[in-house]
């Protein structure tokens, strides 16, 4: 015997196997989708804006004399590649999940690190930290600000798509 369920646009009862049944599934699958590629967005952007914090954190310590130029640069470079990689897998993942607009926003970001890892300067040089400490600071704080900038449209987007009515 087939199973009624109750359909949310007009109050009827229509019968499993039915068309309109299966067209109300596959729209519930691809609004579910779009949620877990929302979060799953949300999540390595967080990600990214913790591994900037915690590289600005030491960069804040061997400014004011809380660690020694070494640890600070060892540190820090230890922090720089899972910062490109996740760069790389956010921008991947937005493709994925067909966020074209979020992909064209993060592009520049992880150009300007892949520019940054051909021309080898991505690492802190422990030699050189005292004198570019300004530099590196400044170039993470916009950084951080992009992140923000991209957490707030994702957010934004998540909101939006959490929103939607049944229209399916």
């Amino acid at each position: 015997m087939a199973r009624e369920i109750h359909n949310h646009k007009n109050g009827e009862k229509i019968k499993e196997g039915s068309d309109l049944a299966e067209g109300e599934n596959e729209g519930r699958k691809e609004a579910m989708g779009d949620l877990f590629g929302w979060l799953l967005t949300f999540f390595l952007l967080i990600s990214l804006l913790a591994i900037i914090g915690y590289q600005l954190m030491c960069l804040a310590d061997l400014q004011f004399d809380h660690s020694n130029p070494y640890d600070s640069a060892k540190w820090i470079n230890l922090s720089v590649v899972p910062e490109f990689v996740m760069q790389g897998v956010l921008c991947i993942a937005y493709l994925i999940t067909r966020h074209w607009f979020m992909c064209l926003l993060s592009l520049p970001y992880l150009c300007y690190d892949i520019r940054l890892y051909w021309r080898r300067q991505h690492l802190v040089d422990v030699t050189e930290i005292y004198n570019q400490l300004n530099w590196e600071k400044k170039q993470r704080l916009i950084k951080l600000f992009y992140l923000i900038m991209l957490l707030i449209s994702s957010l934004l987007w998540l909101l939006s798509t959490v929103g939607q009515d049944d229209e399916f």
